[in-house]
C-alpha cells in the first residue's frame, strides 16, 4: 500500500535549488535568523553544515539540543527544506515535544506540518500502517503491550508441551526482543545464538511471529524490524522515503540499537544528508541493546563526513569537568574530546571514605542538610537542587531509611521507593505472617506467590472456609487442607505453605534463631528466593539484591516485629507532601538531568564498576561502567561528592570492600580528599583492624589486603600510592560505635566475656556471651538482650558516643 499522493511525488521530484529560489518556507518565516544568535563557533558550524553526513559529537552539557533545534530552524528558514521533508528522530516523546516547541520559539511562531518529528516507534508505526500488507498484516494491526505478549508466549509454550520452568515466558520475551533489536527475524538468527538456546528459542520465535500474523498484531520490536525488512526487500518503497526525507536528524545516536541503525542507514543511503547528534562517552544502555559502535564507526559508514565537536560546557565547573575527563580518558573505545568551560573553578570534587554504608548514609544526610542551610560557607542549596545517584537500586534503602528517620523529604525518580517495590512488599508479607497469622491481607498477597497452583477458585474456597468458621485465612487454609477441599497440586502446595507458616511463627515466638537468619529461612523455604533465582529477566538480579538489602536492614533491630513496626510507621508518616525534596535515583535514570549538588555513593569495586557487568561483558562492560561514572560526575553543576565504604554487611556478616578503580583515575589536582581512600595505610576501614587488635593480627590482615590490591593491578599507580601516604596522617571516617570494634570477614568480636559496655538505647551492661559479632548482654536496667557488636562501645568510651 502506498499513500504518497501525486502532488507529493511531483514536489519530491522538483529540484531543491528551484524551490529554494522560489522562496519556499523562507518566505513564510521572514528573513530574521535570530536563532543563530548566541551560538558558539562549534555550534554554529554544526548548524550551518547542511549538506552531506554530519556527526555532532556533543559532550555533556554542551548545548546539543540548542544546536539540533537551531539546525532544524536553519533548514526551514533558508528554504532548504520544508517541514514534511525533515525526519527528526528522538528516543522519547518528551524529547520530541521539546524539540518541536524549541523550533517554534526559534522561528517566532508555532511550527506546524512536521509529521516526521517523533520517536523511532512513533514514526515506524506510521510507515508500517501504510505498508502493512507487505509483511502479512492489515493496516489496522494491533500493537501488543507487555502483558499481552507474555500471555501469548505462555500459550505457545504450553501448546508445545514445553517445560515452562525451562522456558519462562518473560525470559523468552527478553530473548526475542534482543533478536529484534539486532534486526534478526526467525530465519536470520545466527546459528551460534540459536544453538545457545538449543534451537528451541528460534522455534518458539517463529511460532510467535506466525501467531502474531494470525492475530493481525505486532509488538514494539516488530515496528522497526518490519520496516527494515520492507526497505531491504522493496527498493521502490525505500526510494520513495529517500526522496521524501531529504534531511535526517537523529538525537542520542549513541543509544541506537542495530535495527534502528539499519533503518537510518537505509533511509540516508541515497542523499546522505544525515546529521547524528550524540556522545560516545555517554553510551550507557548496552544492557538493553544499544551499540556504542554505531557512533564510533560513523565516519566509516559515511566517508567524508563532517565531524563537529561541541566541547564548551555550560553546566559544570572546571574541576568537575577535569575529574570526569580524567576518568573517561582510560576508555580505549572512544572518539575523544576535551570539555572546557568559562565558569570559575569552584570547589574541587570531594572524595570521602566511610566505615560502612550506614555511616555513608548518615554523613550524606548531614551534608544535604548543611547545604540546605548554607552552613558550609556557601549560598543555601535547596533540596530540589540536590541529588543522590546510585549504581544499583538496592543502595537506596540505607538513604531512604535514614531520611525517613530524620524527616528529610525525598523523592525516588525512575522507580518506586525501596519498601514499595514488588519483591520487598512480597517479602514483608511473609514476615508479617510469621509474626501474626491473623494478617489476611498478607496471606492474600503471597498465597500463590510463587506459583502454587492456587487460582482464583482455590482462594475463594479458602475464603469461604474462613468466613464460615469465623477464623483467619491461614486457619481457613488449614481447614481446607485437613478437609481436602481442593485437589491435585494446589492442595499439596497449600499444605506445605501452612506447615511453613506454623514453623516460622513458632520460631518467631521462641527466638531460637536471629531474626536475620529467620528472614533468610522464610524467603528460602517459601520458594520466594528461588523464584527470582530461576527468573531469567534482566530485572531478576536487581530484585535479588534488594532482598539481600532487606535482610541487611534487619540488622538494626532487635527482632522481626520491631522491624515491621518501624517500616509501617515510616511509610505511614511519609505522605506526598508539597515542598522541596532531595532526589534519589540510579545513574541510568539520571542521564539528561543536572543538579547543583550531586552525591555519588558506593564507589567500590564490585558495586561500581558492577561485578556482573564485568563478568558478563569483560572489557566492554568495564568501559560502559566507566562511561556511567562519567555521566554521574557530569550531572553536577557546582558540587560533586564521591564516597565509598570500607565495609558492607551482607547477610549479617561484614565484607571488606576495595575502593573503586575509577577513584584512582581521578586527577589529583581536581580532587579534595576529605578522608583518604588509602584505607589500608590508616589502620582502619578495609583492613578491618581497630587500634585494640594485636599487632600480629593487624600485620596479617594488612599483608593480605595489600596483596589483593597488588594482584588486582589497580592501586599501584602514583595516584593510589599518593593517597595511601595521606592515610598515614588522617584516619578514615567511622561511626563512634565502631571505634572499639574488631571486624573482619569472619566477624571476630573485639569484646570478651565480662566486658562492661554501653548501648545508646539500653544503657550500661555486661557481656555474658559472644557468638561472632553477636553479643549476649545483661543490661543494668533493660535486662538480657541479644545485640550486634556494632551498636555498643566499651563503657569507658561512652562519652564519645554522639547523642
Amino acid at each position: 500500500m502506498n499513500d504518497f499522493s501525486e502532488d507529493d511525488a511531483f514536489e519530491a521530484a522538483v529540484p531543491l535549488s528551484q524551490r529554494a529560489r522560489a522562496g519556499g518556507v523562507a518566505a513564510r518565516f521572514g528573513g530574521n535568523a535570530a536563532y543563530l544568535d548566541g551560538l558558539n563557533p562549534a555550534q554554529r558550524a554544526a548548524v550551518e553544515a547542511l549538506d552531506g553526513p554530519v556527526l555532532m559529537l556533543a559532550g555533556a552539557g554542551t548545548g546539543k539540543t540548542r544546536a539540533l533545534t537551531a539546525r532544524i530552524a536553519h533548514l526551514l528558514h533558508t528554504g532548504t527544506a520544508r517541514p514534511n521533508e525533515i525526519l527528526a528522530v528522538t528516543f522519547t516523546n518528551k524529547a520530541a515535544r521539546e524539540m518541536k516547541n524549541r523550533v517554534g520559539r526559534l522561528m517566532g511562531e508555532t511550527v506546524e506540518g512536521m509529521p516526521w518529528l517523533g520517536t523511532f516507534h512513533a514514526i515506524c508505526v506510521k510507515q508500517l500502517r501504510r505498508h502493512a500488507e507487505l509483511v502479512g498484516l492489515k493496516s489496522n494491526f494491533t500493537i501488543l503491550d507487555t502483558d499481552d505478549q507474555l500471555r501469548l508466549l505462555k500459550q505457545l509454550i504450553v501448546a508445545g508441551g514445553i517445560d515452562e520452568k525451562r522456558w519462562p515466558p518473560r525470559m523468552l520475551a527478553g530473548i526475542i526482543d534482543g533478536w529484534k533489536n539486532k534486526a534478526y527475524g526467525p530465519d536470520k538468527v545466527p546459528l551460534a545464538e540459536a544453538a545457545a538456546f538449543d534451537h528451541k528459542g528460534v522455534e518458539l520465535y517463529a511460532a510467535y511471529q506466525a501467531r502474531l500474523k494470525d492475530l493481525n498484531a505486532c509488538d514494539f520490536g516488530d515496528l522497526l524490524l518490519h520496516m527494515v525488512t520492507i526497505f531491504q526487500t522493496h527498493e521502490d518503497i525505500l526510494r520513495q522515503y529517500q526522496r521524501w526525507f531529504r534531511y535526517i536528524l537523529v538525537d542520542e545516536y549513541q543509544d541506537t540499537n542495530v535495527a534502528q541503525y539499519l533503518w537510518l542507514r537505509l533511509l540516508a543511503s541515497a542523499h546522505k544528508n544525515i546529521c547524528c547528534v550524540g556522545d560516545d562517552d555517554q553510551s550507557i544502555y548496552g544492557w538493553r541493546g544499544a551499540e556504542v559502535g554505531n557512533i564510533l564507526r560513523f565516519e566509516t559508514d559515511f566517508p567524508g563526513a563532517t565531524v563537529v565537536k561541541l566541547e564548551q560546557n555550560y553546566r559544570s565547573t572546571p574541576h568537575i569537568l577535569a575529574a570526569a575527563s580524567g576518568v573517561i580518558a582510560s576508555n580505549k573505545g572512544r572518539l575523544g574530546k576535551t570539555l572546557f568551560t568559562d565558569a570559575e573553578d569552584g570547589e574541587k570534587v570531594r572524595l570521602i571514605g566511610h566505615w560502612d554504608g550506614e555511616e555513608e548514609a548518615r554523613w550524606i544526610g548531614e551534608e544535604i542538610e548543611a547545604l540546605q542551610r548554607g552552613t558550609r560557607g556557601q549560598d543555601p542549596v535547596g533540596l530540589d537542587n540536590q541529588a543522590i545517584l546510585v549504581r544499583a537500586s538496592h543502595q537506596m534503602r540505607a538513604f531512604e531509611d535514614r531520611f525517613l528517620t530524620i524527616g528529610l523529604p525525598y523523592r525516588v525518580i525512575g522507580g518506586p521507593r525501596f519498601y514499595e517495590r514488588l519483591e520487598i512488599r512480597d517479602a514483608m508479607a511473609y514476615f508479617r505472617l510469621a509474626v501474626s497469622q491473623e494478617d489476611d491481607l498478607a496471606f492474600e498477597r503471597i498465597v500463590n506467590t510463587p506459583k502454587r497452583g492456587l487460582g482464583d477458585k482455590a482462594v475463594q474456597t479458602i475464603q469461604r472456609a474462613a468466613r464460615t468458621n469465623g477464623v483467619s485465612l491461614v486457619e481457613g487454609a488449614r481447614i481446607v487442607v485437613q478437609g481436602k477441599l481442593l485437589g491435585g497440586k494446589g492442595l499439596r502446595e497449600l499444605g506445605v505453605l501452612v506447615d511453613g507458616l506454623d514453623r516460622w511463627h513458632a520460631q518467631v515466638r521462641q527466638e531460637s534463631d536471629t531474626h536475620q537468619e529467620l528472614a533468610e529461612m522464610i524467603l528460602d523455604e517459601s520458594g520466594y528466593t528461588g523464584m527470582w533465582q530461576n527468573d531469567k529477566t534482566p530485572e531478576a538480579p536487581g530484585r535479588l539484591e534488594n532482598l539481600k538489602e532487606l535482610v541487611k536492614a534487619l540488622d538494626n533491630f532487635e527482632n522481626l516485629q520491631g522491624f515491621l513496626e518501624h517500616v509501617a510507621l515510616i511509610m505511614d508518616n511519609e505522605t506526598e507532601q508539597d515542598g522541596e525534596k532531595v532526589s534519589i535515583m540510579t545513574l541510568h535514570a539520571a542521564k539528561g538531568l543536572e543538579f547543583p549538588a550531586v552525591f555519588l555513593p558506593g564507589w567500590e569495586d564490585g558495586l561500581f564498576p558492577s561485578q556482573r557487568s564485568m563478568d558478563e561483558s569483560g572489557l566492554k562492560g568495564l568501559e560502559e561502567e566507566r562511561r556511567l561514572a562519567y555521566v554521574g560526575i557530569t550531572r553536577a553543576e557546582e558540587i560533586c561528592t564521591i564516597s565509598f565504604a570500607a565495609n558492607r554487611r551482607v547477610y549479617g556478616q561484614w565484607q571488606s570492600a576495595l575502593p573503586s578503580r575509577f577513584i584512582d583515575e581521578l586527577p589529583e589536582d581536581h580532587v579534595e580528599v576529605l578522608t583518604p581512600p588509602g584505607l589500608y595505610g590508616g589502620g582502619y576501614g578495609a583492613a578491618g583492624m581497630s587500634t585494640n587488635a594485636s599487632p600480629k593480627l593487624r600485620e596479617e590482615s594488612m599483608s593480605d589486603l595489600h596483596q589483593k590490591a597488588h594482584d588486582a593491578n589497580v592501586y599501584n599507580s602514583p595516584g593510589w600510592r599518593r593517597l595511601q601516604a595521606r592515610g598515614q596522617t588522617r584516619g578514615v571516617s567511622q561511626p563512634a560505635e565502631a571505634r572499639n570494634m574488631t571486624i573482619d570477614m569472619t566477624a571476630v568480636s573485639a569484646f570478651t566475656t565480662g566486658d562492661r559496655v554501653f548501648h545508646t538505647k539500653f544503657g550500661y551492661g555486661e557481656i555474658k556471651g559472644i557468638e561472632g559479632d553477636k553479643l549476649s548482654i545483661t543490661f543494668d536496667k533493660a535486662g538480657d538482650k541479644h545485640v550486634v557488636a556494632k551498636f555498643v562501645v566499651a563503657a569507658d568510651a561512652a562519652s564519645d558516643v554522639p547523642f
